[in-house]
């Protein structure tokens, strides 16, 4: 059985790390809950773009060059292609569409909730993610284990546990 020390010395570790990580929680959640609604309009405001590229595309060919998420050519004849962001002109190049998106701040958010591999933030996704498991850890080392905090503790995050699971199995 571990002293008393350790589990007090784990307390210590997981209060300060806690007020850190305080703060990157806050973020996490707030881009979080603004993701629930990504598909919707919310926060979003319209950009309008104008572009040069070469002219006598294809729809496929335009769709390609723009690389819009959920591009689809509505009309095509020989002077135009119209799709469901704004149109392209075959004579000229000339492009000009209209894309919703958040405001600065709310999409460096996102871009950070989002982060892949290939995203320099991935670090801060792996480091936040190891320091919610030593959370998870900790919280059981702050006890001595023949405590009934540590008992009840165990207990309930056995249905917190069970919960998460029966929410993915089904909730999906």
């Amino acid at each position: 059985m571990a002293s008393p020390k350790f589990h007090n010395s784990f307390r210590q570790y997981h209060r300060w790390i806690g007020f850190f990580l305080a703060g990157i929680m806050a973020v996490y959640a707030l881009s979080g809950v603004l993701l629930i609604f990504r598909t919707t309009d919310f926060l979003k405001y319209e950009n309008t773009y104008e572009r040069q590229l070469e002219s006598g595309l294809s729809g496929q060919g335009l769709g390609e060059q723009l690389r819009i998420k959920g591009f689809a050519v509505v009309e095509e004849n020989s002077e135009k292609v119209m799709f469901r962001q704004g149109e392209y002109n075959k004579q000229n190049g000339e492009v000009v569409y209209t894309l919703k998106d958040y405001p600065a701040p709310l999409a460096k958010m996102v871009k950070l909730h989002k982060a892949t591999t290939n995203s320099p933030l991935f670090f801060v996704n792996i480091a936040f993610g190891v320091a919610l498991l030593f959370f998870v850890i900790s919280a059981f080392l702050m006890f001595i284990p023949k405590a009934l905090p540590y008992k009840n503790g165990l207990k309930i995050a056995g249905v917190g546990f069970v919960f998460m699971v029966l929410m993915v199995l089904f909730g999906s």
